[in-house]
């Protein structure tokens, strides 16, 4: 199994930064990519950004420029930088983390969320 801990969220003015955290335990080793989604009220939960376990980057177009995804060294942890942050960014940030559904043993974790709140 594996375990997601997320922290950094909260209320921050429009043109705002904030850094959300995501700490991995259990069967890190097994993981390939980490992943933040959001899911705003009322709206279905969209992937933000993912990283795989090589560094490859992926970000949705409404947050390319603006949010920066990364691993910590250790592998365990995964960051969101998020730059120039805007009303519409409000939502409940999710940590994933998953193994491909092509490798054995395939599996997708996650974290309980953290509450992001952009005001105008």
């Amino acid at each position: 199994q594996v375990q997601l801990v997320e922290s950094g969220g909260g209320l921050v003015q429009a043109g705002g930064s904030l850094r959300l955290s995501c700490a991995a335990s259990g069967i890190i080793f097994a993981i390939d990519d980490m992943a933040w989604y959001r899911q705003a009220p009322g709206k279905q939960r969209e992937l933000v950004a993912s990283i795989s376990s090589g560094g490859s980057t992926n970000y949705a177009s409404s947050v390319k420029g603006r949010f920066t995804i990364s691993r910590g060294n250790a592998k365990n942890t995964v960051f969101l930088q998020m730059d120039s942050l805007k009303p519409e960014d409000t939502a409940v940030y999710y940590c994933n983390a998953n193994r491909a559904i092509s490798r054995p043993f395939p599996f997708d974790y996650w974290g309980q969320g953290t509450q992001v709140t952009v005001s105008s």
